[in-house]
């Protein structure tokens, strides 16, 4: 039904606009926890992230430090996310249909 109340939201889940733009969000999120999704904190590609904006060495951080790095970033992260989004775009652009 067209004009039932509540549908809008399922018609836009069907075309995946909800998900559209975290998608290339989670495929970051994704890769680079390969290996380690259950514990991200011992990816070494995160921690090596972590320790070249930090300067703190990957041996000293652990649970406490990865999941409070993350929490005191969280802004920063979010920008970093949104960044790696845009560029996904460039390299994967949408087709654009030709009706």
């Amino acid at each position: 039904m067209p004009g039932a109340p509540g549908l809008a939201v399922f018609e836009t889940w069907e075309e995946g606009a909800i998900l559209d733009p975290m998608r290339p969000m989670l495929r970051f999120l994704w890769n680079s926890t390969r290996g380690h999704r259950i514990a991200p904190w011992r990816s070494p590609y995160l921690l090596w992230r972590i320790e070249t904006y930090t300067g703190v060495k990957m041996t000293q951080i652990g649970f406490l430090e990865f999941w409070e790095f993350l929490w005191t970033e969280r802004g920063n992260l979010w920008r970093f996310l949104k960044w790696t989004a845009e560029m996904d775009r460039y390299v994967h652009p949408v087709a654009k249909s030709s009706t």
